[in-house]
Parts: C-alpha cells; structure tokens; sequence
C-alpha cells in the first residue's frame, strides 16, 4: 500500500534516510531534525526528509527554515502516519530507511549500531530500536508484543530502565517511533498499509516481515527518546480506541494463516464489541426483552462514543474486505513462515490487555470457546514420512527416520508415519502405519513434512501447497537403480531409472529445505538443483552458500554407548566360537556391493588362520517391497562351492532388531563392507558403517566412496582397491591379527564416533525445524507453478508396455506395489497428465 512505488529514486549505498512525519508538531520536528547533528554517521550519508501532513499551520515554512539541510514534502492531505511515512520513502535514495516520530530524538549512535546489526547478518530485514522516555530514565519500548485478537503492546513500558533488556534479540515488530528498514524491502514489501491511518501499522509490518522470512531485529545500542503521544492528545481517546480496534482486524485478517484466522476472527470481532462496551460502561442489555422489558415508544438510545468504537471498527474492517482479500491472498501465498513459528515472538498472547470483570469473563469464554489458549500455546506440528517399516527389524531409512523423530519431539508434536507397516511405538511421539485419505489428512495436520521416498507421488496435492516440506535425499535412489534394476531387464531398468530420476526432480523442484549424507554428495545434489532452476538469485542472495537450501545431515550413530546383553554371535551360532575372530558384514546384501571379492579373501585367510569367521547380519530385506538381490544368491552359491558356508562364512537370512544389533556388533572384531567401484559408490554412505563406529570396530572397506577417504584420512581401519583379494586379505589380516595396529583404529574410531551422533549430525535439520520457513524461490511462485512437473516428452506408454511395467512393480515390491502405481497412472490419466 505504499505510495511512489510507479518511480523509484536511485538508491545510494551507505546512505541513510531518515522520514519524520509532521502534523502540527514543527517546534518537536525541528529539535528532532536539530538532534542529528551529534549523530555519529557523516553528515554526506544522512538525508533527512520531512512529509508534512496538510498541517496548515505554516510548519512547512518553519521546518525548512530552522533545518534548510532536510527536505520537507508538502503531502497535500492529511495522509496519517503510514501514507506520510510512505510519501517519505517515495522521495528517499537511502539504502536504509530510518523512521523516527517527530516528537523523539536520537541517540548518538542511534544509526550506526542500526546500520552494523544489517550489515553483519543479510537476513535482519529490520532493526528495532531502544526507545526511553525523554529523560531517558524509563522504557518506552524494548520488545513488541502481541495479543491472539491482534492488539500490539508494549509491555515493559515506563518500567525503570535498569539494562535487563541490553541483550539483541528477534521481535515480532519495531515501534514506528524509531525503526529502521532496509529500503528496497521496504518497497518490496509495500511499506506500511496506509489504510490503517496511524496506530499498528508498525505491528503490521513487522509481523509481515517476519511471516515472509526476514527478521527483525531488536538493537539496544539504537536508541532513541520519546515524548509519547504527543499527537492524540489532540483527539479525543475514542478516536484512538477506534484506530486500535479496527487496525487490529486488519492486521490479524491479513497476517494469520487460515487455520488462526478462523479461529480467531470471530472470537476477536465479538470481543471487540464487549470491550468497547465495558470500556464506556454501558448496559449492554437495553434491548434485551425480557432483561430490560419497557420503553418501546423511544427509537433513540443514547451511548457514549467510545461504546460504539469495537462495532465502527468491524463496519470499517468489512468496508475494507475487497482490498484486504486481495493482499491477504498475495500474502498468504508467498509467506515463509507458520504461525506456529512466529507465536513465540508474540510472548503473552493471551493477555487480556483490559481489566473490567465484564470484559475478562467474556476473554475467558472465547478463549475456550474457539479454543484459541491450545492454539497459540501450540508447538511445531512436525510429521516425519518413510516408505520402509517401522517394525522390530529396520532398514537404513527407517532407523534414520525414527532418530529424525526422536530428535524433534522434544520441541515438538511429532507424528511418525511410515506408508509401509507400522508395529513400533514411542512414548515421545506417535507411530503411524498411513496411507490414502489418512495420509492426505496427516500432512494437512502439519506445519512441518519431513520425507524420503516417495510422498509427492502419494500426496501429489503438496506440490503445490503451502506447507513447509523437507526432502531427505541423502540416498540417491537413480544411482542404486542403475545396479539394482539390472534384475528387471533392460526396458524395466530403463523405465526404474527415469521413474525414480522424475521422483527426485519433483521433490528438489518443490522442497523449501534438502538434506543431503555428505560434502561430495552435496556438490552432486548442487548440480541436480542447479539443473532443476533451484540455484537462482533469489535463494543465493539470501545466503551465496546455500546452506539456506541444502544441509549435510549425514546418517549418524546412537549417543548411548552401545550395551551387549547376550552374545549374538560368538557362541551364540553353530560353528561360531567364543574366541573366534569375526568379520561383520553389517546389512544388507544389494547388487553394487561386492561380497564376492570377500568371501574369496575370507577363504585364502582361512588357511593361516582357521579361527576366522565371517558373518553376514541380514540377507532377506525387512521390506518385502525390496526384491531379493542377484548378488546375494551368487554370495551364498561360492561360499558353498569353497565349501566354507556354516564353517567359515556364515549367513543370518533374516534380519536383526534394531535394538538388538549392539549384540551382534560387539561379538564382531572387525567391520567390513566392500563394493564395486561405479557411480553410485562415488557418492554413496555406506550407513552400515556407522554401526561400526558405534561399537568401536576397526573397519576394513573398499576406497571410493566418502567413507574411504574418512577411514584412510582419521585412522579407522584400512582402505582397499576394488576386487582386489590380496589386498582385502591382507587388510582383514592386519586389524584381526595386528594387536597394535587393531588398537590404533578402535581408539581412532571412538575418537571420530562422536562427530556423528545423531545429536551432532541432526543439528541443521533441528534448528530449521526451530525457525521453518518456506524457500524464498518456492515462497515466490504460484501454486500452479509450484505443482508443474517438467514437460513429458515421451510417448504414452502401449497397453503392452503398461503389463511390462506391472509386471517390474510385481517383481519388485509385489501386488502392494502393483496397485499403488496403477492408481496413481489412473490419476494422471483422469487429470489429462
């Protein structure tokens, strides 16, 4: 709403200027302007301009002769605070903009402190100042506050200023009396509304910066003076209570998200109406009939103007609707941030503000009735999505959803939701087995969606919504494709690779935040986003590394030290001692993993050393949609054909419980995980290792991969070429048989361990979880836009080709997997896809 947006002026760098509006005010707005000579900012980077609103008083003479230095706009009409503030702008060429009411002054160092507060962190939109009172003995603001029913406050304030609040910390707004914006944000964003007139207009702006994900700042080194309120002293408070009452509606209908406003605007109208009333102490029951029988031949009833403030403010908020709907959906449709988020910054939402019984007992009751106390009391509602199960045995993914779960519900209400199968439980939050319309509904429930797999392809409906969605695609399943599909032939491995590519180009086009294992899969997944237009000016002015968009959160280990409560190995399985030396093969047995080069070396050290044993953990997935592997059954054929299988080579077919494993892994002495050499190895985590950090194991693998160098780099055990037997059975030899050098690399491993706790790794994801907000890129596109999938070149696929593919989805994850795939290609049929 703000005016001169049509033509912007050049703006200067380093430039501040400073907008005073003037109403009948000159002797204030000439000592205000008078103060900035002992403003330590030079005087050549300082421009001062004055909007005089219509004051008809001759101040427009006056200003520009006490201050010929500033420049002073005739506005014409008497404009408000918000248009004159605007008007102001309109002529700035400051990179920053500083407002400050006529009737302050400013500090010495009001500006810099400002200045350096924007300039050391780009996401600080706004600094709001300390603002005392003239002497500079009490406060007059420190941090805004916010009532549910949108009534901003101050609630430290003519409190003696004793330096409790010299700490800088993120408000919700900044007091128009002294705050300062950058200036093309300020214009970006459209200023202050100039339809609130005067009062809220600050709240207004604040609240909406920071809904869009700037900060604003609170900076007790800004400080500014006040006389307070010098300007409605010429009105009546009637007046001002109207203003209050009204701007309040209007910010709370254009800054709520949908599910707050409906909660809160008709208990906000209703309340307005009975405060008004309680204000003017007014018998709010003259009409009622049976109350107040009587008195039926006088049309007329005389009120006080104050009684009528809460009801002319609910006619102006209506007469406003068809403007505000307009902003309210442009708004909404580009902010970043949830009002779970910003509810904090509200501090005591539900202050009543006002203490008459009559006014208290109907706050109580809407409170309740609307349920408004749960709702801004509320915490993040964070829902974490898996394909796997979560049962007794888990998978890679499914342990790291669980841990993502668990590190989240301490500051939040977590729901854990698998598409796969569900039979665990949590005390710390809720574990679900959904799917169709309950897994619609569970994404609707949150503020926050954490997946992997393939939820965009389940609830295509949040391409193009508003919720905040974290991709986890710290595995990258087209590469696993490229190896694992080679078992559905060549049309099904062609079509598993461009299916599973098309999935993860729809979640990187979508996502607000991606998580990724490692630095090297970081840079491969840049190029994907990069490919997908997700590099863009907007998202790298924000942050030029990209942290604001793709995190490192690599697979981690437990923070309790791993407890053996039997032995799961040695003397646990026939022809498995208690002093045998075993080597671990730590999970599961897939096609670009190398287990044959293994078993060879595994038969040449047998025959020095005929206590050697390796053991295999879990051959058979716990997923039943994972297909059994190639390799697994030809592991299985030459282990028998060297007739070491149940003497030296040892397979588990199932798999182990999660909270089981630190039986097996502290029965082993050595972890080993060996693979071929192709791109998938490149830019894979091998999560298995972490067990092996976890339980202090030497590790001997295959070079690589990220953890090849990390082993070879810190000490962990030792690094080999690909298939080369000798030199794994040399390797396996030294950390089984080496006391020394096996010692080395335990110590090493449990020196490097604590790097990846899950507490440690999880770090980035939970401090986005703190603060969530949608990415800049995604925010500023439409939601059409937002739910487009590239164009589809292909041609639609042959009643022959569709049999092929069920049958691939038969093989691959049974008829579970069939009909799943069949409904989704029916709903893009019937949608014209």
């Amino acid at each position: 709403m703000s005016s001169g947006k049509e033509s912007r002026p050049q703006v200067r760098p380093g430039v501040v200027s400073v907008v005073l509006v003037n109403y009948r005010g000159a002797e204030d707005t000439i000592t205000c302007l008078r103060a900035f000579d002992e403003v330590d900012w030079p005087a050549a980077d300082l421009e001062l301009i004055v909007v005089d609103n219509d004051s008809g008083d001759g101040s427009v003479e006056r200003i520009r002769a006490a201050v010929p230095g500033a420049l002073v706009v005739d506005a014409g009409s008497n404009t408000g605070f918000a248009g004159g503030c605007n008007l102001g702008v309109a002529h700035a060429t400051g990179e920053f903009v500083a407002f400050i009411n006529n009737d302050a002054r400013p500090d010495r160092g009001w500006v810099r402190a400002a200045v350096d507060a924007m300039r050391a962190d780009p996401e600080v939109g706004s600094v709001a100042s300390k603002v005392l009172d003239w002497e500079g003995g009490l406060i007059d603001y420190v941090d805004g506050s916010l009532t549910w029913f949108g009534m901003g406050y101050k609630r430290e304030v003519e409190k003696p200023d004793t330096g409790q609040w010299d700490a800088a910390h993120d408000v919700l707004f900044g007091t128009g009396a002294a705050m300062f914006v950058r200036a093309e944000l300020y214009r970006e964003v459209g200023g202050f509304d100039e339809r609130f007139f005067m009062f809220y207009e600050d709240v207004d702006l604040g609240w909406r910066l920071n809904l869009l994900g700037h900060r604003v700042r609170y900076v007790p080194g800004s400080v500014a003076f006040h006389k307070h309120h010098v300007t409605m002293k010429k009105f009546g408070n009637f007046r001002e209570s109207y203003l209050l009452e009204r701007n309040a509606l209007l910010s709370m209908y254009k800054n709520y998200d949908d599910e707050s406003l409906a909660r809160a605007l008709p208990a906000a109208m209703a309340l307005a109406v009975r405060r008004s009333l309680a204000r003017a102490d007014v018998d709010a029951t003259s009409l009622d009939l049976q109350r107040s029988p009587g008195g039926d031949d006088v049309g007329t009833l005389e009120l006080p103007k104050m009684a009528l403030t809460g009801t002319y403010a609910i006619d102006y908020f209506v007469e406003q609707l068809p403007t505000l709907l307009e902003t309210r959906r442009e708004l909404q449709a580009t902010r970043r941030r949830s009002d779970r988020d910003l509810f904090p910054l509200f501090r005591k939402a539900l202050e009543p503000a006002y203490g008459m019984p009559s006014y208290l007992a109907a706050h109580d009751v809407l409170v309740e009735a609307f349920g408004i106390a749960e709702h801004v009391n509320s915490r993040h509602r964070v829902l974490v999505v898996t394909g796997e199960p979560l049962l007794e045995r888990m998978a890679g993914p499914a342990i790291r959803a669980w841990e993502v779960a668990s590190a989240l519900s301490s500051e939040h209400d977590v729901r854990l939701v698998s598409t796969g199968g569900a039979k665990r439980t949590s005390s710390a939050f809720a574990v679900e087995y959904l799917h169709g319309a309950a897994l619609v509904e569970a994404t609707r429930w949150a503020d926050v969606i954490v997946f992997q797999g393939f939820l965009l392809e389940q609830a295509p409906w949040l391409k193009g919504s508003d919720k905040i969605v974290v991709a986890d695609i710290y595995d990258p399943m087209h590469l696993e494709q490229l190896e694992q599909a080679k078992d559905l032939g060549p049309d099904g491995r062609e079509r598993a690779v461009r299916a599973t590519t098309e999935l993860l180009n729809d979640q990187i086009r979508r996502a607000d935040f991606l998580l990724c294992a490692s630095e090297k899969q970081r840079d491969f997944w840049l190029g994907h986003l990069a490919a997908q237009g997700r590099v863009n000016p907007a998202v790298y002015d924000e942050h030029a590394n990209l942290d604001n968009l793709l995190a490192v959160v690599p697979f981690g280990v437990s923070d309790e030290a791993p407890v053996q409560r039997r032995h799961g190995i040695k003397g646990a399985v026939d022809g498995i001692g208690p002093e045998d030396k075993v080597i671990l093969w730590g999970g599961g047995v897939y096609n670009w993993f190398d287990p044959l080069t293994l078993v060879r070396a595994v038969a040449r050290l047998a025959v020095r050393h005929p206590e050697v044993r390796l053991y295999f953990l879990g051959m058979k997935h716990p997923n039943p949609g994972v297909p059994d592997m190639e390799v697994a059954w030809r592991t299985q054929e030459l282990a028998s054909e060297l007739g070491l299988t149940g003497r030296h080579v040892f397979f588990n077919e199932g798999w182990v419980p999660y909270e089981e494993r630190a039986d097996y892994l502290l029965d082993a002495d050595v972890g080993v995980s060996t693979h071929f050499q192709h791109v998938e190895t490149a830019f894979s985590f091998r999560t298995r290792i972490l067990d092996y950090l976890w339980a202090s194991l030497p590790i001997v693998a295959t070079d690589g991969d990220t953890f090849g160098t990390l082993i070879r780099e810190h000490g962990l055990g030792r690094v080999v070429p690909a298939e080369d037997v000798e030199a794994l059975e040399a390797a396996l030899e030294e950390m089984l048989f080496d006391d020394a050098a096996a010692d080395a690399a335990r110590s090493a491993v449990r020196e490097f361990a604590g790097d990846y706790a899950w507490s440690r790794v999880l770090a980035p994801l939970v401090e986005f979880c703190r603060a969530p907000r949608r990415a800049v890129d995604v925010a500023l596109r439409g939601p059409a836009e937002r739910a487009e999938r590239l164009p589809d070149v292909r041609p639609r696929p042959s009643v022959r080709a569709d049999l092929a593919l069920a049958r691939d989805y038969l093989r691959a994850g049974g008829l579970g997997e069939v009909t799943r795939r069949a409904a989704g290609r029916v709903r893009r049929i019937a949608g014209g896809a």
